[in-house]
């Protein structure tokens, strides 16, 4: 389980509204998809957090924050929730689905 970013204890009531009103919706972490989402794409968590303990260990190490260069994420998740796609009555395309990272059925 990741954690989630603030202000989104309610993905859950996203989620069901967009299914309810045939809208298809967009998270960033995989729990949005759990929560029922059609879709999340963002930094991967896990790698994310990887690369925080290599910035820890430069600290510990003596480095100072503020010598320490800004990094860009290099990694990034596609995750499609094929239960959703179902109930908004979409198709996702198979070269989608070939690229997604997890596929929930």
């Amino acid at each position: 389980m990741y954690p989630l970013p603030i202000g989104i204890p309610d993905r859950q009531r996203i989620a069901e509204f967009g299914i309810k009103n045939r809208l298809p919706t967009v998270g960033i972490t995989p729990p949005y998809i759990e929560a029922g989402m059609l879709v999340a794409y963002g930094v991967s968590p896990p790698d994310q957090y990887r690369r925080l303990g290599a910035f820890i260990d430069k600290i510990l190490r003596g480095a100072k924050p503020a010598d320490i260069p800004v990094e860009q994420p290099t990694k990034f998740e596609l995750v499609v929730n094929l239960k959703t796609a179902k109930a908004l009555g979409l198709t996702i395309p198979p070269s989608l689905l070939a690229r997604a990272d997890q596929v929930i059925e």
